[in-house]
């Protein structure tokens, strides 16, 4: 996850569309395509990637690919070749390594390749000028200017809004006795938190969440239906820049229009991109977050009922290192954002030439056993836990501070109000959305005690 509350929104189909739980799709390849062989191909025994198999559970292929071929030359579900680095030390070194490019630009390939990689509909909306497609200097221009929105001090003063939301999107299903946590609560918890935080009015955010429901529920199909949202939502932010230019607010898109008129040199396609980015990629990171780590917990009950007893007992250091590890184990950013070589580089002894695309595998170097021990294992109270599920070097998160708020407050209060929260599906019911750079599932279905509106929270949210 790089420089903003998400390193990418999935951008390659790479699993099942949102609606078809079986078959792949005939215009979504699991193979190398006949037209784009592989330069470097796969031994004979190395693991199928980019199944729908491998979507539900990437973690043995990947443990063959970080002792077998670490840095792996593959050929993406879109035709597209792209190098995978798999293991920590490796990836570590490639995400602070300046001769890697994120702008596009730099891509080698064809047009028609370079149209495969970033955000669907970005280059046509003017969107491309955001901090997941710069680098320095510019890189640095554009962080420093939305940085401010995430000091820890801006967060804290977030918290009450977060736990405002959290509680009421529990109250809107807790007497049913049965949710499913990803429509009803994951997704649009921090939908409503980036949008009270860019200053996007209430009576739009139901626009925005139907934008971001389109991008989740195509990001593993064709790239179109995301495109078409990423259209409706660069119309919208041109108008709401326009309102904020005449009536600021104490909100982000209003501290960038400052910026802009008072020298900063920031351009309105820029402060379009920016907001664009924080809100498309701001999000899904959240969902996943929150969807994954409570399915680690429900399929790990002895670590879930350490977690309740710890808060229970007012205590939320088992929740602080709980959250870190929750995005180890399993968490929302599979691979990082692209990548491209500006000069020869070589990473795990593997030569990488100038510009060949670079991925990151950030799922397969958070489970690394030279780094982690007992890497498969998920225990909350780890403290050795330098994970790269935000990114490393200058492209770290930004929003990392908002977004484990966002997940603390949720995983607390969820366990508070719902003691006894079971999956209402087996393990094998349980579907994954597909999608190349995200790790989500699409539906997480939930039972529980029916309880009470309007709780009063107790819950732990400080940053």
């Amino acid at each position: 996850m790089n420089d903003s509350p998400a390193d990418s929104p999935a951008d390659t189909p790479a699993g099942p569309p949102a609606d078809t739980p079986t078959g792949p799709p005939a215009d979504t390849p699991t193979g190398p395509p006949t037209e784009c062989p592989a330069r470097h191909p796969a031994p004979a025994d190395a693991p199928e990637l980019f199944t729908w198999e491998f979507a539900t559970d990437p973690y043995p292929a990947y443990a063959w690919l970080r002792e077998h071929s670490p840095v792996h030359r593959t050929t993406l579900p879109s035709g597209v070749e792209a190098w995978l680095v798999t293991r920590y030390a490796d990836a570590k070194q490639a995400l602070a390594d300046a001769r890697l490019s994120k702008n596009p630009a730099h891509h080698a390939g064809s047009a028609q390749a370079k149209g495969k990689t970033g955000i669907p509909g970005e280059r046509k909306a003017e969107l491309m000028t955001h901090l997941l497609n710069i680098d320095p200097p510019d890189h640095t221009r554009l962080r420093r200017l939305v940085s401010k929105a995430f000091t820890p001090r801006r967060v804290a003063e977030f918290a009450p809004r977060v736990q405002e939301l959290t509680d009421r999107l529990i109250d809107s299903f807790i007497e049913e006795g049965k949710a499913d946590l990803i429509h009803d609560f994951a997704f649009p918890l921090p939908i409503y938190a980036i949008c009270d935080l860019l200053g996007v009015p209430p009576e739009d955010q139901d626009d925005f969440r139907d934008w971001a429901g389109m991008m989740i529920r195509h990001g593993g199909g064709p790239r179109g239906g995301v495109a078409r949202s990423v259209k409706k939502m660069r119309g919208y932010l041109a108008e709401l820049i326009h309102r904020k230019r005449e009536n600021p607010g104490d909100d982000l898109i209003s501290g960038l229009i400052r910026a802009s008129d008072h020298g900063e040199h920031l351009t309105e396609n820029e402060a379009a991109a920016m907001a664009f980015i924080l809100l498309f990629a701001g999000f899904e990171t959240t969902v996943n977050l929150i969807g994954n780590g409570t399915y680690a917990l429900l399929r790990n009950p002895e670590q879930r009922g350490r977690l309740q007893r710890s808060l229970a007992e007012g205590e939320d250091g088992l929740l602080a290192t709980g959250i870190e590890e929750l995005l180890r184990y399993d968490g929302p950013v599979e691979l990082a954002t692209w990548r491209y070589a500006t000069e020869p580089v070589t990473l795990g002894g593997q030569d990488i030439a100038v510009g060949d695309p670079v991925l990151v595998v950030l799922a397969a170097a958070d489970r690394d056993p030279e780094r982690f021990q007992d890497a498969d294992t998920l225990d909350l109270a780890r403290s050795d836990n330098q994970h790269l599920g935000y990114g490393h070097g200058i492209h770290y998160c930004l929003g990392a501070p908002l977004a484990r708020l966002e997940g603390r407050t949720a995983l607390a209060t969820l366990l508070r109000r719902l003691p006894d929260l079971r999956l209402a599906a087996e393990a094998d019911e349980v579907r994954w959305r597909g999608g190349l750079i995200m790790r989500g599932l699409r539906t997480l279905p939930v039972e529980f005690d029916p309880g009470q509106r309007g709780a009063a929270s107790d819950t732990p949210s400080t940053p």
